[in-house]
Formats: structure tokens, C-alpha cells, sequence
């Protein structure tokens, strides 16, 4: 995500290093001076062992794929991942070195399958679509459950004979917690993603909230939803970037039956302020699954992206395969 040392002069508006928006419309993400590149999948990984590969789910939405170490020719049924990215909205994709190599270590960890999903970005296209091409890969990864395919995507052999669909979770760091959110709403109001196929857990890693605590107008996170929302969602009102805003539908419906929130405690851009104000809204709303509520010390946005090996981010992991793996 952004910082808040933006920079505005007469042809564009830019967000510290990290992408810049010109009044044609146009949009410049500087990925290069951050490190940031897309890599190949992998037949296997050399560290985890972990394979991938990318799939087409529909003209628009696509995956990374992941099958941890040993899993041909195994009749052992996997926990399933559906990870969405983060990236304020704007930034980010399935297809980078820091989510394939945080995937590779998430994956081997737990012993799940994973699809990493690829979605359209604002603000070339509506928020609103970003939430339409993951509820898509959603429903493509719980249509493996059924007798039926897919009507606009090819079946996956990886889902279909190792998936347990019993322990399907859905995870997000950043604007990737903010998808989650929205899946999670969308599958309670509809009783699952399809007939068959329910969220077991929802992890929201340092997810992408705005909502009214001290100087949040003043933060890059307010600042972008600004820069990237329809002019009707510019502000602390929307229930898309503020889940507890007072037009905000109830947390009651979140559609899973597990939560495990996960805040740092030197994040600038999603203080933990607004993970307590999340968890005292879906206690109050009178949610009646299991929520469990983490802030890791001395730590900042979503870590365990810079550096999967490190003993936080280790640990982290841990916990997240070990929330995973129940039933």
C-alpha cells in the first residue's frame, strides 16, 4: 500500500513511489524501484518442494495454483487456500515473487492446496468489479465440488481430487483482507459460495479498512480509497472500505463459521486501532461463530511478505496452517 507522502502538481497525482495517476487516466505502478517482478510457476519449488502452475478461470480472472510436496498419487484429501492479494486496490498480482514465494512457504506449511487469484484493478476498472472477478474464482473453486462444470472455466484435476471442501478458507493480506471481507458477506447473504460448498475460515491479514479513528483522513489508506472509489464511496461512509459504517450491512451474516484477525502494532497504513473496532462490531452484530484476534509486536504491514523465514513470520504461518488444518 501507499504511503501518505503524496505529490500532486498540474498533469498527475502520485502516491509516494508506488503508482502515479495521470488526467487522461492512465496509471503508472512503479514495481521496479521496489523489487517487486513477476516469476514463473514452478514444477517444483526448490525450498518447499511445493508445485504450481497458472490456470484460466474466465476471460477476465486467473490463478497461481499450488499442490504441496508428495501429493501425486496420494487418495489424502487437502484443506483448500483461496488467497486474494493485497495492494490498496490498485497495486499487486497472484503472479509476483513475493506472493509465489510467500505461497510456496503458506502452502507447504499447512499441506493445502491453494489458488492464488488474479483480479482486475482499480482504478482502471469499478472496486466494485474486483469483488465480481474474486466472488468469480470463488465459485469456480467450489464448482469442483459439484457434478457440473464450470460453465466458463476449465475444471482442475489439482481441486477436483485433492480438495476437501470441508475445510475451504478464504485469505487476504492488506487490500486481499478487504476481498475476504466482501466474500464472507457475500457467501452469508447467499448460504455459501454454491450448494455445496461453504466458507470454513476467514484469515484477514492487516486488512484494508478506513474507518473513523484519530487522522485516518489524514493516512495514504483514506487517501487512496479516495483516489480509486466512485464518487458516491469517497469516504468514511462507504460500507466497501468501512465495514462499519452506519449504511454497512450487519457482521451478523458473515458467512463462515472461524475469523482470525491479524494486526501488526507498527503498521501505518491499517493501525491495530481499527482491528479492535472490527472485532467490537462483529461481537456487538451478535455473530455466533469462533474470532480470533492478533496483533503481532514490533511489527509492521503484512511482514511475513518481505521475508516468509523469518522467526515472526514463521510463527505467524504456523498459526495461520494450524487454523487452516481444523474442521
Amino acid at each position: 500500500m501507499a504511503t501518505s507522502n503524496d505529490n500532486n502538481n498540474d498533469d498527475f497525482t502520485q502516491i509516494d513511489c508506488w503508482y502515479r495517476i495521470y488526467k487522461d487516466g492512465r496509471i503508472e505502478r512503479f514495481y521496479d524501484t521496489i523489487g517487486i517482478a513477476y516469476v514463473s510457476p514452478s514444477l517444483e519449488d526448490p525450498q518447499t518442494g511445493v508445485s504450481s502452475k497458472d490456470v484460466t478461470i474466465s476471460p477476465h480472472v486467473s490463478a497461481r495454483l499450488y499442490l504441496p510436496k508428495n501429493t501425486i498419487n496420494s487418495t489424502q484429501k487437502l484443506p483448500i487456500i483461496v488467497y486474494y492479494h493485497g495492494g490498496a486496490l490498485v497495486l499487486g498480482s497472484a503472479f509476483f515473487n513475493t506472493y509465489h514465494n510467500y505461497l510456496n512457504v503458506l502452502v507447504s506449511e499447512s499441506n493445502a492446496i491453494a489458488i492464488s487469484v488474479e483480479y482486475r484493478l482499480a482504478p482502471e476498472h469499478d472496486v466494485t468489479t474486483i469483488y465480481e472477478d474474486s466472488w468469480t474464482a470463488l465459485q469456480w473453486v467450489a464448482s469442483h465440488a459439484s457434478e457440473k462444470k464450470f460453465t466458463s472455466g476449465n475444471e482442475d484435476p489439482w481441486i477436483k481430487n485433492y480438495g476437501d471442501f470441508s475445510r475451504l478458507s478464504v485469505i487476504g493480506d492488506s487490500a486481499g483482507g478487504n476481498i475476504v471481507y466482501h466474500m464472507t458477506m457475500r457467501a452469508g447473504r447467499e448460504g455459501g459460495i454454491n450448494e455445496k460448498v461453504a466458507i470454513n475460515g476467514s484469515i484477514f491479514v492487516c486488512p484494508y479498512f478506513v474507518v473513523p479513528i484519530e487522522n485516518i483522513e489524514e493516512s495514504a489508506s483514506y487517501k487512496n480509497w479516495i483516489i480509486i472509489s466512485s464518487p458516491s464511496e469517497a469516504g468514511l461512509h462507504s460500507p466497501l472500505i468501512n465495514p462499519l459504517a452506519k449504511n454497512a450491512p450487519s457482521l451478523s451474516q458473515l458467512g463462515c463459521s472461524r475469523m482470525l484477525l491479524c494486526f501488526t502494532d507498527k503498521d501505518v497504513y491499517i493501525p491495530k486501532e481499527i482491528g479492535i473496532r472490527f472485532v467490537e462490531g462483529v461481537k456487538k452484530s451478535g455473530w455466533k461463530g469462533d474470532l480470533e484476534f492478533i496483533v503481532v509486536e514490533d511489527e509492521v504491514h503484512c511482514f511475513p511478505l518481505n521475508n516468509p523465514n523469518t522467526e515472526k513470520s514463521q510463527d505467524l504461518i504456523k498459526r495461520f496452517a494450524f487454523f487452516i488444518q481444523l474442521e
